[in-house]
């Protein structure tokens, strides 16, 4: 399952061992992405993506900081050098690799769509004609929806917070939103969520890729060697899925 530099945040790796090295600065969206990462009252960030990122740092024996970054000019920040990786739940998809370089991947989630419960919406496009579609601003969610959906469906909405067209959904503004199955558990668990479902899961291995994974630029290659040693490392040795179990009942790894 996202803009300009807008905040640093205070979470950082403790460093032992090496000495003296430049500090990595992980990018993600600026906008909070639950279960995967949101900043908590203290400004500190939290969650399934933080653990893991850290664990990698701590494989690495490298000093990292959390960089918020809108998602929209995640690309642009890192490919300027004021991101050295992106760590927010990246898809791995052929159109970015013409401009970035990626790791492993470290999880894989399907996409969905979400409606009423009593909507006929089942994930075909004729099921969407004439309503109207959510979905966040530059992911492989709008790519899908663009793809399959911009011919049947009324109009297709775009947002920069993934949680605004949540709110718009609830409030029937939209009729469906497509995005992250995962990332819209928090919603449909909630009060405003409980009228609505997941109505069917969405494929396309082209729009979506193997899973996500961390972005680099391209010539950083010796920075991508040592991130997929680390990722082996720390689902070798058991940090991963320890971590895991802490969010998740399932295997967030995927196949």
């Amino acid at each position: 399952m996202k803009k300009l530099l807008s905040s640093l945040a205070v979470c950082t790796v403790t460093l032992v061992a090496n000495p003296v090295k430049a500090e990595l600065n992980l990018g993600l969206d600026s906008a909070p992405y639950p279960p995967f990462y949101e900043a908590d009252s203290s400004g500190k960030f939290v969650g399934w993506e933080i653990e893991i990122g850290e664990a990698i740092c701590a494989a690495m024996e490298e000093k990292c900081n959390w960089v918020a970054v809108a998602w929209d000019g995640i690309i642009p920040a890192l490919l300027a050098k004021k991101i050295d990786a992106i760590v927010g739940s990246m898809s791995i998809t052929e159109e970015r690799m013409r401009t970035i370089a990626f790791s492993d991947k470290y999880y894989n989630t399907p996409a969905a769509i979400v409606a009423l419960k009593s909507s006929t919406i089942d994930g075909s496009p004729e099921s969407v004609a004439g309503l109207i579609i959510g979905v966040q601003v530059a992911t492989t969610h709008q790519n899908y929806v663009q793809t399959y959906f911009q011919d049947t469906a009324d109009s297709i909405k775009t947002y920069q917070d993934f949680n605004e067209h949540n709110q718009d959904l609830f409030a029937g503004r939209i009729d469906a939103v497509v995005g992250d199955s995962l990332a819209m558990g928090d919603f449909l668990n909630s009060a405003e969520g409980e009228v609505f479902e997941i109505k069917a899961s969405l494929q396309d291995d082209a729009i979506f890729g193997p899973g996500v994974g961390v972005g680099l630029r391209k010539e950083d290659t010796e920075l991508r060697e040592r991130i997929n040693s680390a990722i082996g490392q720390i689902r070798e040795d058991g940090t991963y899925e320890e971590i895991s179990a802490r969010y998740f009942d399932f295997n967030i790894y995927g196949d």
